[in-house]
């Protein structure tokens, strides 16, 4: 699966974009967010609090409950403000 990271997280993980085989245990979006989490100390920074990171599943934004099923591509978002 293509992941891309944007703003802090991608500074915290450090990278904008990885390819990664997804381990078949990891089935939603927050079990995916666990699992980067538990990879090293950059990402178990970035997923800290895993509440406040928006994901979208190939281009559409999703809830952490969401089912990977085929998705090619996921997007780490983090709060943004507005001005």
């Amino acid at each position: 699966m293509k992941l891309l990271y944007f703003a802090w997280v991608r500074e915290r993980v450090g990278t904008e974009t990885e390819t990664r085989d997804i381990p078949a245990n990891v089935t939603t979006i927050g079990a995916l967010k666990s699992w980067l989490a538990s990879l090293d100390e950059g990402y178990a920074y970035a997923f800290e609090d895993p509440s406040i990171i928006r994901v979208a599943l190939d281009k559409t934004l999703a809830e952490d409950d969401a089912l990977l099923g085929d998705a090619q591509e996921a997007a780490f978002f983090p709060p943004m403000t507005g001005g």
